[in-house]
């Protein structure tokens, strides 16, 4: 029997995209420079329509990363109609906080400044990351100073409009070491570059907890109460502020769960997740 079948194109195409270029950055003492780059996912498809974006940060300790890490669950976002970025960002032994912040920040503008090429609404930006990346999606959502915004593509902002931060350390002042000469070696430390236990008030200051006001993007927070590397208290103090702040904030505590436990990678709460960013973003 001959058949013929005319289908209606109605679901985008998904493509990806491996090593972008998003910016170039002094690398081995400042001798030379080298690429930072992103992974992509977006749509392709016969409209003009624009997506939300979302910015995955890894985690690692600010001391090791891979961006491609997680792109298997990102890519379920991207088929509930999201952009989907995951950025490289410099580790601690190559600098010093905020350099791992001007990164993101960096990787965000790009992204805006090249909304046309990917499908990119360019006012509905979120980001979500995973422990040390979840201290930068903080940073990303509340930390405003320009003096961050370093680079090129200046002309656009780098502001986002939601944030999902998983087991961020919030308040690095209040890590707590037996004594200084062990908190010297802490990967804190090592981000901010000074020993935190000695200098309490700056390490406050480049935390997140410390940035929070009125004007602070809708949270949604996430942890595992028996996390033994960062305790769940740090995200309490983050909810804690916000909301003495009147900002739209929740906290999802995720009971029996360790640092980056597989229940993060669970469906339920990729639905809850899911949900957050559209109800955020659009």
């Amino acid at each position: 029997m001959k058949e013929k079948l005319m289908i209606n194109i109605t679901k985008p195409q998904y493509v990806q995209v491996s090593d972008i270029t998003y910016a170039q950055v002094d690398s081995w003492y400042d001798h030379c420079r080298r690429d930072l780059k992103l992974d992509l996912i977006y749509p392709e498809d016969m409209s003009d329509k624009r997506y939300p974006c979302i910015v995955w940060i890894c985690g690692g300790g600010w001391m090791r990363m891979d961006k491609s890490a997680h792109l298997s669950y990102l890519s379920t976002l991207a088929h509930q109609g999201f952009v989907v970025c995951s950025v490289e960002y410099r580790t601690s032994n190559e600098g010093c906080y905020p350099m791992q912040i001007e990164d993101v920040k960096a990787a965000i503008r790009y992204l805006k400044a090249h909304a046309d090429r990917y499908r990119i609404d360019k006012e509905h930006f979120g980001a979500m990351g995973e422990s040390a990346g979840g201290f930068l999606t903080c940073m990303a959502a509340l930390d405003h100073d320009k003096a961050h915004d370093v680079g090129e593509y200046l002309e656009e902002s780098s502001s986002i409009q939601a944030a999902c931060p998983w087991y961020p350390p919030t308040n690095l002042s209040t890590f707590k070491y037996k004594e200084a000469e062990e908190c010297a070696a802490s990967m804190e430390s090592l981000l901010l570059g000074y020993n935190i236990m000695r200098n309490i008030k700056e390490a406050y200051n480049s935390s997140p907890v410390s940035k929070v006001t009125k004007d602070a993007p809708p949270f949604l927070i996430i942890h595992g109460i028996n996390d033994q590397t960062v305790p769940f208290e740090q995200s309490e103090e983050l909810y804690d502020k916000l909301i003495e702040n009147g900002c739209d904030a929740d906290l999802i505590a995720l009971e029996g769960a360790d640092h980056a436990d597989l229940q993060f990678f669970q469906d339920e709460l990729w639905d809850r997740i899911i949900e957050f960013f559209k109800t955020k973003l659009g």
